[in-house]
């Protein structure tokens, strides 16, 4: 009896080695899954980099108030007209103004590339002014700066796609900084009776305009940072900006003002 069991065995570990694959077969299915193996992580990569940039990146809208929070509650308004059409805008006094510079900053390094935009009244006008410069030196770029009558003139930095000024002033129109090669409109209302310093950023059809431009610039329909036509800029009576002359190449004169 011990003997038949040995033969079995020996039979059984024959065709144990018959299904056994040999050499060959090991080395064809290690080609076959290395050749595979590297294609499909870097395929699902790329696919999660450009889901990730797509869904990260959204229009941002930064209004920026003046002194004392009272005074420019149609930063307010102007926001929440923007918001009504699906994008984000936040609204903060013009002392948090290296606050909001810093959020931008850290947005945009993480990969949200915006577009940006900026809007202030009086100190917040100012601010949305120097925040561009700020932001100039991170590396940032903004669409579109919207100051609604700043207290003084401002160059606008190179980092900038479209600058529209609203301003009942003389004084206080943007100035086209070194490098800068967007657009750029000064829109003086002090003809309009009915506008001064408090009323101009509550003032439907002013709003209406920065509005346009936001949404437009909101959706990369116009002041795209780094593919804009030559400089424009010159006063306007009229509410709505037309086409301009060229800037003249005359040094501008900066000048600070003090109200709020």
């Amino acid at each position: 009896m011990s003997g038949a069991f040995r033969s079995l065995a020996r039979k059984s570990r024959r065709f144990a080695l018959a299904l056994r694959p040999g050499p060959r077969h090991l080395l064809a299915g290690a080609l076959a899954l290395a050749a595979l193996t590297p294609f499909a992580p870097a395929a699902h990569s790329a696919a999660k980099s450009a889901d990730r940039e797509t869904a990260v990146s959204h229009p941002h809208v930064y209004l920026m108030r003046g002194l004392l929070n009272i005074f420019s509650l149609g930063m307010d308004q102007l926001a929440a007209q923007i918001a009504r059409h699906g994008i984000e805008a936040s609204v903060y006094n013009h002392t948090l103004s290296e606050v909001v510079v810093g959020e931008i900053v850290q947005q945009y390094r993480a990969g949200d590339h915006g577009p940006y935009i900026l809007v202030g009244h009086s100190l917040g006008a100012d601010a949305v002014m120097t925040m561009a410069q700020e932001l100039s030196v991170q590396g940032v770029p903004v669409a579109l700066v919207v100051p609604f009558d700043g207290t003084g003139s401002y160059l606008a930095p190179r980092n900038v796609a479209c600058v529209l000024n609203l301003t009942q002033r003389k004084y206080a129109y943007m100035r086209p900084g070194a490098g800068f090669h967007g657009m750029l409109s000064n829109v003086d209302v002090s003809s309009d009776t009915s506008i001064d310093h408090f009323t101009i950023d509550k003032t439907p059809r002013l709003q209406a305009v920065a509005l346009g431009h936001v949404l437009q610039a909101a959706h990369s329909e116009s002041c795209r940072p780094g593919i804009n036509g030559p400089i424009e800029a010159r006063p306007k009576e009229s509410p709505t900006p037309t086409a301009a002359m060229p800037a003249k190449s005359a040094s501008p004169i900066l000048r600070s003002g003090y109200e709020g």
